[in-house]
């Protein structure tokens, strides 16, 4: 993300407006960041990925599936999808996958 970059040449003296210019997105894109900077997206897949890790942690042989199956006995729902994308983004991988390239 480039906007902390935004934050701290205007903390050097440089426009807000002149820096969003020119590194070509808009001064409400910046704002929205700085008021809210982590997504709920974001916030709920790190809490997706730290129950997965959990998950996992208690038995390595499972993969994407059966973690999204273990999911709602801890509360989180997740599509089987999503879970896969979280999983495959952070290396959770079943001991019994099959071989990687």
């Amino acid at each position: 993300m480039i906007y902390p970059l935004v934050t701290d040449l205007a903390a050097d003296g440089v426009p807000v407006g002149v820096t969003c210019r020119v590194l070509g997105f808009s001064k409400q894109g910046y704002y929205r960041w700085k008021t809210n900077p982590v997504s709920e997206r974001d916030w709920v897949d790190a809490h997706l990925v730290n129950a997965a890790l959990d998950i996992h942690a208690d038995d390595p042989a499972f993969g994407y599936r059966f973690i999204a199956d273990e999911l709602p006995e801890m509360g989180i729902l997740a599509s089987e999808n999503r879970v896969q994308r979280v999983c495959r983004d952070h290396g959770i991988w079943s001991v019994f996958s099959k071989k990687r390239a």
